[in-house]
């Protein structure tokens, strides 16, 4: 299937114009969700209420939208005008300044978006990239999008540009508000951290190797009350957040003289028989009252 454009947008490069589509560069998961349910067993739903009288339903379709400008005093805005505030901004992500690639801390990074040229937009599209990417440099913009103005990143990958929306300085918590206590290692601890670090690096960040195990544990926990077990809760063990590092040392050159053998994947969570009752099967008592006779993969039943 192929990609869908969010929107079709102007790159601005100095007196160029290139048109580019946007388009979204992630997407969520689909993650294991629970349906809200009377005691019997029935969907419930949500209904909103007028505040003055909550026996009164509000039906959505009678519903408006306003602003407070002052105490419980709105002005109302009609859908007509809510859409014209939208469209009324401009649709040009205007490059400001170029900075070394590693300028920004990940830190402020928000939502990442691909841009792919438009129509008689391939050749300056593929210009910018190239130049950016010789010269070890992305473009700092200004973006405004959906009532909201962003500062962008607009970085170029061999096969693309990204543009990756940028946090505000006051929406980025800072670290000097926590009060965190400083502790000088000695050396030879820090000589024990550097050989840790230099036994289990890696060269590059591999996503592939990694998958949601918790989903996986939750999805065969579901497939088990399915056919009728019990989940049962596990006990976790305790954790030493709190407790104090007697001997750091003696701890890293344990780390460093351990097996290498590779941890299974997996470690540290609750395998599903660990969830499960033994031999329970009254939980086939709250199975749904029409029980399909085949029981879908967990993988399809994700997807609802």
């Amino acid at each position: 299937m192929a990609a869908r454009s969010l929107a079709s947008l102007s790159l601005g490069f100095g007196l160029v114009s290139i048109p580019v589509r946007l388009f979204s560069a992630t997407e969520s998961s689909s993650t294991v969700r629970f349906n809200l349910l009377s005691k019997d067993g029935t969907r419930v739903k949500q209904q909103y209420v007028a505040e003055d009288d909550p026996s009164r339903i509000v039906p959505r379709a009678e519903m408006v939208k306003g602003y407070e400008f002052e105490k419980d005093r709105y002005v109302i805005f009609q859908p007509a005008e809510l859409k014209a505030l939208e469209e009324g901004a401009s649709h040009a992500i205007d490059i400001v300044s170029f900075i070394p690639e590693k300028a920004i801390d990940p830190l402020y990074f928000d939502k990442a978006y691909f841009l792919a040229p438009d129509k008689r937009g391939g050749k300056p599209y593929n210009l910018l990239r190239a130049a950016m990417q010789q010269s070890g440099r992305c473009a700092l913009a200004k973006w405004s999008w959906k009532s909201k103005q962003y500062v962008v990143q607009v970085r170029a990958l061999e096969d693309g540009l990204v543009l990756q929306q940028l946090l505000y300085a006051d929406e980025v918590r800072s670290l000097e508000d926590l009060d965190i206590e400083k502790h000088a290692p000695s050396a030879a601890e820090l000589k024990l951290a550097l050989q840790l670090i230099e036994q289990i690096s890696a060269d590059a960040y591999e996503p592939t190797m990694f998958e949601d195990e918790e989903k996986k544990r939750i999805l065969a926990a579901i497939d088990a009350k399915i056919e009728g077990r019990e989940i049962v809760a596990v006990e976790q063990s305790e954790t030493t957040g709190g407790a104090e590092v007697l001997d750091l040392t003696e701890m890293l050159r344990a780390s460093l003289t351990r097996k290498a053998a590779a941890t299974p994947k997996g470690a540290g969570t609750a395998s599903v028989s660990s969830l499960v009752k033994p031999g329970a099967a009254k939980g086939a008592k709250r199975a749904p009252k029409v029980a399909p006779p085949e029981v879908p993969p967990a993988r399809a039943r994700s997807r609802k």
